[in-house]
C-alpha cells in the first residue's frame, strides 16, 4: 500500500507540474483550455470552472491539458449540440509563438521542478566531490601517477562536478582505449593518459579511485549543487537514450509505470526505510528529480504526438509563414498517439516479466 501510496504521489508531483507549464503559459496567452487532467481513462472525479473542466481520472499514469481547436478539440453550444465556430480563444486563433511557448512549457516547467527538488536534496544531503580519497593498488589511476587528493576536472575532454559523474562516464560513455583524465593537485592543474581496467563485480570498466569523503553544501553552494544534481540527471538522461538507441540496454533495463512502482519505488522504499523517514524522503525525491527530467526531454523529442513532434509543426509554421492544415497534422499526432498505446501495452507487459521471471 505504501508502494502504491508514494508511486501516484511521485507521478501526480511530476505530471501536475508538466500540464500545469502548459495551462499557465495557455491561460498568459489568452489560450481556453477545456480540460485539465491528471491520469488517463474514466473519470473518478470532475468539476467545472471558468470555463475549464477540471478532472482526476482513474489510471495514475499521465495527464492531459486540452485546447480549444487543438487536433480537433471544440467547442459544442451546449442547446444546440452543434460545433462552434473557433473563437479568439482557440488555439489555432493563437499567434504561432504564443502556441511555441505554450508546448514548451510542459518540459520548461518540469526542468524547473527539477532544480526546485535538487535544491531541496540539496539542502538536506551530503555529496560527493569528484576526489579521489584513495586510490586503488594497481589499477590504471595509480599507473599514472594520480595520489589520494586529486580532484577529477575532466574525462576526455567532458567536465565532471560530482563522484557520480565519473561512474556515468565509465558506463554510458566510454568505449575502450585510453581514457585523458584531467585533475588538480595542490591548487595545480595536470593532465595524465590511464587505462581503465575491467572489474567483473562492478561489471564495468574503472579508473582505480574511490571517494568516501562527503561534503554538505552551505549558503550559495547549494544553488551550485542544486544545479549539478540536475546537470547529472540530464546527462544520464540522454545517455541512457543513446544506449537505448545503440542497443546497450537489454529488455531487463526498460520499465514502465509498474515497473517503476514496483522495481524502483517499491524496492527503494524497502531498503530506506530503516534507516528513518528523511532518507526514505531524500530517496523519493531523488526519484521524482530523475522522473521529472526524463518527462522533460523524452517531451522534446521530435516525434509526433510528444510536444516536441507539436513543436516541429509550429516551427515549420514560423518558415513557412502558414500553419500546417490541422487536419493534417492532427493524423501524424493520431498516429504518433496509436504508436504509444502500442508501446505502453508492450512495455506493461515487459515490466510483468521483468517482475515474475
Amino acid at each position: 500500500m505504501m508502494t502504491f501510496l508514494l508511486f501516484i504521489l511521485i507521478f501526480g508531483v511530476v505530471v501536475i507540474a508538466h500540464e500545469f507549464g502548459h495551462f499557465l503559459i495557455a491561460k498568459a496567452n489568452g489560450i481556453h483550455v477545456v480540460e485539465f487532467a491528471v491520469g488517463m481513462g474514466p473519470n473518478l472525479f470532475s468539476f467545472q470552472k471558468g470555463g475549464t473542466k477540471y478532472s482526476l481520472k482513474l489510471f495514475p499514469i499521465g495527464g492531459a491539458c486540452m485546447f480549444e481547436g487543438e487536433d480537433g478539440v471544440v467547442q459544442k453550444d451546449e442547446a444546440s449540440g452543434e460545433e462552434k465556430e473557433p473563437g479568439p480563444g482557440s488555439f489555432l486563433k493563437a499567434k504561432v509563438w504564443s502556441r511555441i511557448a505554450t508546448v514548451a512549457a510542459g518540459p520548461f516547467f518540469n526542468f524547473i521542478l527539477a532544480f526546485i527538488v535538487a535544491f531541496i536534496m540539496a539542502n538536506m544531503m551530503v555529496v560527493r566531490e569528484p576526489v579521489a580519497t584513495e586510490v586503488t593498488v594497481g589499477s590504471g589511476a595509480e599507473n599514472a601517477g594520480m595520489q589520494n587528493g586529486d580532484r577529477i576536472v575532466s574525462l576526455n575532454g567532458e567536465k565532471v562536478h560530482l563522484f557520480d559523474e565519473i561512474s556515468l562516464y565509465m558506463r554510458a560513455t566510454y568505449r575502450g582505449g585510453d581514457v585523458t583524465v584531467v585533475y588538480e593537485r595542490d591548487g595545480s592543474e595536470y593532465s595524465t593518459v590511464l587505462m581503465p581496467q575491467y572489474d567483473e563485480s562492478a561489471g564495468s570498466y574503472l579508473l582505480g579511485i574511490v571517494n568516501a569523503d562527503f561534503v554538505a553544501p552551505k549558503g550559495f553552494e547549494t544553488f551550485r549543487y542544486a544545479w549539478y544534481e540536475m546537470r547529472y540527471s540530464v546527462k544520464a538522461t540522454y545517455k541512457s537514450l543513446g544506449m537505448l538507441i545503440g542497443g546497450r540496454v537489454s529488455r531487463q533495463d526498460v520499465a514502465g509505470p509498474v515497473g517503476i512502482a514496483v522495481n524502483v519505488v517499491g524496492k527503494t522504499y524497502e531498503q530506506t526505510k530503516g534507516y528513518g523517514w528523511q532518507n526514505v524522503l531524500l530517496n523519493m525525491l531523488n526519484i521524482v528529480l530523475m522522473l521529472s527530467v526524463n518527462l522533460g526531454i523524452l517531451n522534446l523529442l521530435p516525434i509526433p504526438a510528444l510536444d516536441g513532434g507539436r513543436l516541429v509543426f509550429l516551427l515549420v509554421e514560423v518558415v513557412r509563414g502558414k500553419p500546417v492544415p490541422p487536419e493534417k497534422e492532427g493524423m501524424v499526432h493520431f498516429i504518433g498517439l496509436m504508436f504509444f498505446m502500442i508501446l505502453m501495452v508492450f512495455i506493461f507487459f515487459n515490466d510483468l516479466a521483468n517482475i515474475f521471471m
